[in-house]
């Protein structure tokens, strides 16, 4: 519980408007309250409808059985990630086209997917701006998503995957946010970030890589294939994924061979 409240205190502080920005009159405050408290009592509610246990995966044999239990369980749970940013990417493409003449609420959306998406200096009237959020609200191929979370979490098997829902290696830096690794260096902080869900993870997994800077790069290829018009897969944005792992490009390459062996690219044709 007191994960699920610093968690809902973290959304709404994204949600405040910014004043400066913003220069809102004091009628217009009092109805982006009104607005806003609507929007976080759908979201409390979601947290509670959406939460569910994380299955234990290591009941199944290792082999066929537990691979057939794992995909299908987190290819539904990335795919309904995917569709929800793409109707949110659309939603972006449509402010931009209208963005001389958004209404005071369309404003406000604008400028809160700005800061969720960590787009600095975002400005209404400035192209590029659109241009780099439309960018970042876009799908993570299912193939990258589902062979990323049977590395990171050894088919499900991993303690921080049993233990906080977290199949991606997330990490936190405030004490108490997750589970401390067993071989923590000396004088290390972080933590190994905890889940109420194996959706949850997931959702935290692909906001990672659309926002974090260290993801530029597997930005930059997912947007000159949608620019090509080229089918977005997990074998060709995988190559901007060196920032993930240590041990980079090896790191790449064993993705990849996950995604050959397994047959995982025929998920990334769906969308």
């Amino acid at each position: 519980m007191k994960t699920t409240l610093k968690r809902m205190s973290t959304k709404i502080t994204a949600l405040k408007p910014d004043s400066q920005k913003a220069q809102l009159s004091v009628n217009n405050v009092s109805l982006l309250i009104a607005a806003t408290g609507a929007i976080l009592l759908v979201v409390t509610a979601s947290e509670f409808t959406r939460s569910e246990p994380t299955p234990d995966f290591a009941k199944y044999e290792a082999g066929a059985d537990r691979k057939t239990a794992f995909f299908s369980h987190f290819l539904p749970l990335i795919q309904e990630q995917n569709e929800q940013l793409l109707a949110l990417r659309q939603e972006v493409l449509e402010l931009r086209e209208e963005k001389e003449q958004l209404s005071f609420f369309e404003r406000q959306k604008a400028l809160t997917l700005a800061e969720q998406y960590d787009v600095a200096d975002f400005s209404l009237e400035d192209s590029e701006s659109w241009n780099l959020l439309v960018r970042r609200v876009d799908i993570v191929p299912p193939s990258l998503a589902l062979a990323q979370a049977a590395k990171e979490s050894a088919w499900g098997t991993s303690r921080f995957a049993q233990e906080g829902s977290n199949f991606y290696g997330h990490w936190c830096f405030e004490e108490g946010c997750g589970i401390v690794p067993a071989a923590r260096n000396e004088g290390a902080v972080h933590e190994v970030a905890g889940f109420d869900s194996a959706r949850e993870s997931v959702e935290k997994y692909m906001h990672n890589l659309n926002h974090h800077p260290a993801y530029t790069e597997l930005r930059s290829i997912r947007a000159n294939l949608r620019e090509q018009q080229q089918p977005i897969t997990g074998l060709k944005v995988a190559k901007g994924l060196d920032s993930y792992s240590e041990r980079g490009e090896v790191y790449i390459e064993e993705l990849s061979s996950l995604i050959r062996f397994n047959e995982l690219s025929r998920y990334d044709s769906a969308l």
